[in-house]
Order: C-alpha cells, then structure tokens, then sequence
C-alpha cells in the first residue's frame, strides 16, 4: 500500500514537471502537432489532429473511470455488491462504512489510480486542455461506469485527485475545507458539498495571488465539477433536511464484519 501512494505521488510530481502547475508551457503531444498545422496553413490537418486528441482524452479516461474500485472491491474480495448495502453508493464513504478500513484503503488505492493516470493521458496528449478533459471523463466514467449499468459513486475521490495532480495548492485548499467541514459537521456529505461550492472561488483567488487571470479550463471545470458534487449528493441533501444522513465515525464497526 504504502508503495502504492509513493507510486501516486511521482505521478502527481510528474504532472508539475510537465508543466501543468508551474507555467502551462507544455502543450501535449498532440496538442503541439496541431499548432504546427495551424502555423503551415494545413487547417483541415490541424482540425483531424485536435478532434484525435479531444477523443482520446475522453474514451480512454471514461473508460479508466469506469473501472469502480468499490464494486470491484466488494464483489471480488467479499462476494457482495456494495450497491447493494449502506447508502447504495459505489465510494469510499460507503465501503468504509460497510466493510470497514480495509476495503475503505483499497478502494482509495484503486480509484485514485485511475484518476492520476487519466490526467497524465490528458497532459502528455493535449497539455492543460486534456488534463482537465481527462480528468472530468474519468470522474464522470466513475459516477456513470459503462461496465456496471451506468451505476456507480459520487465522484468526489476522482474530482479530487484530478485536482490534485493539476494543482496541489487548490486541492490543499479545498482539503481543508472538506476537513474542517467534516470536523465540525460530522458528515461526510456536507462536507463535500462546501468544499466542491468552494472551488471555483478557491481558483479564481488562487491565480489572481499569482498575478494571472485563471485559465478557461480552470474556472469552467472548477464550475462543473462543484455543481456535479451537489447534484450527485441531492439525496444526501434529502436525508439532511429529514434528518435520517448517517454521521461518518472511524470508531464505528463495519456493518459487514470481515476478515
């Protein structure tokens, strides 16, 4: 496991080498070959080159996302569909609930994978434009997965990820939003929601301190995924309101003792 995180953390490094954090001068590969068309004249070139690498960076991430680390989970190590117990969510919050800790690592190990090999698909492709293109079709492959009846979680462990191999000061910010939130809350949900409300203003703020208007892709991906946060948690919203939303405690046993 512990391999794992120092695996996620050289991609994340790899992904500000790149450029992505630092300066936004690297462009992708693909992305670079589509401004040399542009610049010999060759539009219809430029125009097959772009749309390559637009699809590229949204099958392949879809299909990365896709993969649910919770349904795979629960149904390969406990022969049990986590669908089919708790809140009904295929994410974390469920598993640990569920089948406890374990399940709750594997889970995180499993989905944030997918999601840092996603944006680096993105990035070596088609620079800033594919990481952000990447990584929202990664979260949305993994909130409507293709293998498992478009079915799956929330998206708030892939949106998060995608924010943080993009820009770890954002996704520290809003880290600590979540937390905070969840301290003093005690739900998970609530949680998630602010922080994801918060993001686009976490954006805005972070590049005006920088002394640079943010990017288009920033701010317009900042904006929908917040929004999708909210919309995927309406039933959460629903139980808060009756008052019937599950507080989130480590010191609770697993409703699914396992071994």
């Amino acid at each position: 496991m512990l391999q794992f995180f120092q695996w996620c953390w050289r991609a994340i490094g790899l992904c500000d080498r790149l450029g992505m954090e630092a300066n936004r001068s690297f462009q992708g590969f693909l992305y670079y070959r589509h401004t040399i068309c542009l610049q010999n004249g060759e539009t219809t070139a430029a125009i097959a080159v772009f749309l390559l690498g637009m699809l590229l960076c949204i099958v392949v991430p879809y299909l990365l996302g896709s993969l649910n680390a919770a349904i795979i989970v629960s149904t390969r190590k406990y022969h049990d569909d986590i669908r089919n117990h708790g809140s009904g969510n295929a994410g974390l919050t469920n598993m640990t609930r569920v089948f406890g800790k374990k399940a709750m690592w594997l889970t995180l190990a499993g989905d944030a994978a997918k999601q840092v090999l996603s944006v680096l698909i993105g990035i070596v492709l088609m620079g800033e434009l594919g990481a952000y293109v990447a990584g929202l079709f990664c979260m949305l492959g993994h909130i409507f997965p293709l293998y498992y009846h478009f079915k799956g979680g929330k998206g708030v462990l892939t949106a998060a990820v995608m924010v943080l191999c993009i820009d770890y000061v954002v996704f520290l910010v809003a880290f600590t939003i979540f937390v905070l939130t969840v301290l003093l809350t005690r739900y998970i949900s609530v949680g998630s929601m602010i922080a994801g409300f918060a993001l686009p203003g976490i954006v805005y703020v972070r590049a005006m301190l920088r002394g640079i208007p943010p990017s288009l892709p920033s701010l317009a991906f900042a904006m929908f995924i917040g929004f999708m946060l909210i919309v995927m948690h309406r039933s959460n919203i629903r139980r808060l309101i009756e008052g019937t939303e599950n507080k989130f405690s480590f010191k609770k046993k697993p409703e699914i003792e396992t071994k």
